[in-house]
C-alpha cells in the first residue's frame, strides 16, 4: 500500500470534517452526509479522468484533458462516454470539478454547487441509485448547503470544500486493492460508526473477522457467484467476500434497515467497483419485508454479523407463523416465508425487551436465503453454541439441531473476547455449508490467542497474521490439534446433544508419572506433614483473633 497516498486521502478527509466543525456541523447528524457526498463527487470526478486516458493514447498524453474533452463536439464526448467502464460515473462537461473551483464568484453559489451534484445524480440514476423495500429510489447526491442554518454562511461552506477537494488528486490510486479501500473507508466513517447499540449492524467488523470468514467460505475459482448480507450495515463483509471472490466474478445483494448504514455500503461499493451491484442494495426491515427473498433470490454466499439483542416487540407477532392465518393456495413466495423462522420467534419479556435475541432471527432467514448448494459465515454470540442444551423448545437448539441433522454445518470458530472494541460479548463465527452432507465439522477454540491493544476506553484483541492462517487451515485441512481444533462427524455431535462448543469435545489429557510404592508413600507422608503444618498454624492465628476480639469486646 501506498504510505503517502494513504496520508494524503486521510488528510482530505480531516480537511473536510474540519470545514464542516468551522461551520457549526461538528458531530452533527447530517455532517457523514456531506463528507460522503462530497468526498464520492471527487472520487468519480478523479476516477472519470483516469478512465478517460485509459481509453486512447492521445487522452493518455494530454497535459490539459480537461480542455481537450471541453474542445470535443457534443457527438463526440457522448460517445466517448459510452465507452467507459460500466461503473464509471459518467459526467457532462458542465460537471467537472473545475467548473465549480472556477467560477466561485457566481451569485448563489451553493445553489450552483448543489444543482451541479444533484444533475451528476439525476444522470447518473440507472447506475448509482439504491432502492428501499418499498420500491422508491434513493439518489447519490441530494445537495449539501441547506445543512448550514446561516443562509449567508451556505457560499462560503460550499467555497472551502471546493478548494479542498481540488487541491487533492486521486488518480494515482486507482491501480491500488481492496485492502487501501478498506482502510481510507473504516478511517472515512470512523466517527460515524461508533453505535453498535444502534439497530443492525452499523458497527464496523473487524478486518481479521471478514478476512477469516471469506477465506474459509471461498474454494477454488468462483463466477457469477450472488454474495448476499442481510444485515450489511457498511459492507465490510461483503467487500471482503468481493476481494475474495473477484469482483468482477460476483454480485452483491444486501438489505438493512439504517439509511445511514446504506448510505455507507454504497460508497464503499463505488470505492471497491462494485458500482454494478448498487440497484441490488435495498435499505428495510429484512425481517418483516425480505425484499430479495420475495423476488425468490437464492444466494451462493451469505456473510453476516447481525445484531445479537434488539427490542423488536412492536413487530415480533407480525412474524410469527403461528399468529398467521393459513390459506391452502397460498403461492410459493408466502410459503417460505411462513416457514423461514422454522425454530420459532423469541417471545416478548415483560422485562429487558431491548435483550429479545434477534440474532436468532437472522440465523433462521439466512438458512433461508441458501441455494441448495450454498454456504453462509455468520458472527453469532458465543453463549448460542450451548444454549438451550437438550431443550427440544429452545430456538437456539432447534437451530443447531437443523444444522446437524440436515447436516449443513460445516465449522464453528470461538473468537478471542474483545475482538469487537465497542462489545464485550464473545462473539463465535458459525460456517453452514448446505453441500456438506458427508463432510465433517472442524470445531476451533481460537478465545486464547491475539495481543490486547487499549482503543481508545477499549480493551481490543488483534490478531496477528499468522494467527488468522491458524484459524483458517484448521478449518480448510480439518486436523485435530490439541486444545485447538477438534474434527468431528454429524454423529458425534448429534452425541453430544447439539453442542457446538469445541472445548466440549476435547480428550481430556492426564499425565502419568512412574514411581516405586516407597516414592508414593513418602510423597504422600510428605503432604499429611505440610497439612498438619497448616492445620495447626491455622489454629493458632484462630486463638490470636478470637484473644483480640475478647480484648476489643472488654473495652
Amino acid at each position: 500500500m501506498n504510505k503517502a497516498i494513504t496520508e494524503k486521502t486521510k488528510q482530505l478527509v480531516d480537511d473536510l470534517k474540519s470545514i464542516c466543525a468551522n461551520h457549526g456541523l461538528g458531530n452533527d447528524g447530517n455532517e457523514y452526509k456531506i463528507i460522503t457526498e462530497v468526498f464520492l463527487y471527487k472520487f468519480m470526478n478523479d476516477k472519470f479522468f483516469y478512465e478517460i486516458r485509459q481509453l486512447e493514447p492521445r487522452y493518455a498524453k494530454a497535459g490539459n484533458l480537461e480542455e481537450v474533452l471541453k474542445g470535443l463536439p457534443d457527438e463526440e464526448y457522448d460517445l466517448l462516454l459510452l465507452q467507459l467502464p460500466a461503473g464509471v460515473a459518467q459526467l457532462k462537461r458542465e460537471h467537472f470539478l473545475s467548473n465549480l473551483y472556477n467560477n466561485q464568484n457566481k451569485e448563489q453559489y451553493a445553489k450552483y454547487f448543489d444543482d451541479t451534484m444533484r444533475d451528476v445524480a439525476m444522470f447518473n440514476a440507472d447506475i448509482f441509485s439504491v432502492g428501499t423495500s418499498g420500491g422508491e429510489k434513493v439518489r447519490l447526491f441530494s445537495g449539501i448547503s441547506n445543512y448550514v442554518t446561516e443562509e449567508a454562511k451556505r457560499d462560503g461552506f460550499c467555497k472551502a470544500i471546493v478548494n479542498k477537494l481540488f487541491e487533492c488528486n486521486f488518480g494515482e490510486i486507482f491501480h491500488e486493492k481492496y485492502d487501501f479501500f478498506a482502510t481510507i473507508f473504516e478511517y472515512l466513517i470512523k466517527d460515524y460508526n461508533k453505535d453498535g447499540g444502534g439497530k443492525y449492524a452499523e458497527y464496523y467488523t473487524p478486518h481479521a473477522v471478514a478476512r477469516i470468514m471469506s477465506e474459509i467460505l471461498v474454494k477454488g475459482d468462483v463466477s457469477n457467484a450472488l454474495c448476499y448480507d442481510p444485515s450489511a450495515g457498511t459492507g465490510s463483509l461483503l467487500m471482503s467476500l468481493a476481494h475474495q471472490i473477484g469482483e468482477d466474478r460476483c454480485t452483491i445483494y444486501s438489505q438493512d434497515i439504517s439509511q445511514k448504514s446504506s448510505t455507507l455500503l454504497r460508497m464503499n461499493l463505488i470505492l471497491n467497483n462494485l458500482a454494478h451491484s448498487l440497484q441490488n442494495v435495498v435499505q428495510g426491515n429484512t425481517l418483516t419485508e425480505p425484499y430479495h427473498l420475495r423476488k425468490k433470490m437464492y444466494f451462493d454466499y451469505i456473510v453476516s454479523n447481525p445484531p445479537f439483542k434488539l427490542d423488536f416487540s412492536d413487530w415480533r407477532d407480525s412474524i410469527d407463523a403461528s399468529k398467521q392465518s393459513v390459506v391452502e393456495d397460498e403461492n410459493e413466495v408466502s410459503q417460505t416465508l411462513k416457514k423461514r423462522f422454522f425454530a420459532g420467534v423469541p417471545k416478548i419479556p415483560n422485562k429487558e425487551k431491548d435483550k429479545m435475541a434477534i440474532y436468532l432471527l437472522f440465523l433462521q432467514h439466512i438458512i433461508s436465503s441458501l441455494k441448495p448448494n450454498g454456504k453462509a459465515a455468520v458472527v453469532v454470540p458465543t453463549g448460542f453454541l450451548t444454549e438451550g442444551k437438550g431443550k427440544q423448545t429452545n430456538i437456539a437448539n432447534k437451530i443447531r439441531m437443523r444444522l446437524v441433522d440436515e447436516k449443513m454445518l460445516r465449522a464453528v470458530v470461538s473468537m478471542p473476547s474483545n475482538i469487537f472494541a465497542n462489545t464485550g460479548t464473545n462473539v463465535s463465527i458459525i460456517f453452514i455449508d448446505k453441500g456438506n452432507k458427508k463432510g465433517k465439522v472442524a470445531l476451533v477454540d481460537a478465545s486464547n490467542l491475539g495481543t490486547k491493544i487499549k482503543d481508545g476506553k477499549n480493551q481490543k484483541t488483534l490478531l496477528s497474521e499468522d494467527e488468522e492462517k491458524r484459524i483458517i487451515d484448521a478449518v480448510k485441512e480439518q486436523v485435530d490439534e490439541d486444545g485447538f481444533c477438534v474434527v468431528k462427524n454429524f454423529d458425534e455431535i448429534k452425541a453430544g446433544k447439539y453442542s457446538f462448543n469445541p472445548g466440549g469435545y476435547f480428550d481430556m489429557k492426564i499425565d502419568y508419572v512412574d514411581m516405586t510404592a516407597e516414592e508414593f508413600s513418602e510423597k504422600m507422608n510428605a503432604s499429611k506433614r505440610r497439612l498438619e503444618t497448616m492445620f495447626a498454624e491455622s489454629k493458632e492465628i484462630e486463638a490470636l483473633i478470637f484473644r483480640c476480639f475478647e480484648v476489643i469486646t472488654y473495652e
